[in-house]
């Protein structure tokens, strides 16, 4: 659970990212609010585009399993992995 939440918010952290490397590039100081003041919400709705865009193809795109799932159980003294039958 901790590792899907930190792929989203790394999604979303990612316009962020890469738009101080922008700043940084046209030679502005990344850390002034006065650089991020005019963009800060569109680069805020990127972000939420890139975290719904990824949700919406993760679960269109899923591998899907039909049949029954067989819990993790013994079979002659070893351990046999849950699958779909």
């Amino acid at each position: 659970m901790t590792r899907a939440f930190l792929d989203e918010l790394l999604l979303f952290l990612l316009p962020f990212a890469v738009f101080a490397l922008y700043l940084v590039i046209l030679r502005r100081n990344p850390l002034a609010w006065a650089s991020w003041n005019a963009h800060v919400s569109w680069v805020g709705i990127a972000g939420l585009i890139l975290v719904i865009a990824s949700l919406v193809l993760g679960g269109l795109l899923a591998e899907r399993h039909t049949g029954a799932f067989v819990p993790t159980h013994m079979e002659n003294g070893r351990v046999v992995p849950g699958q779909f039958k």
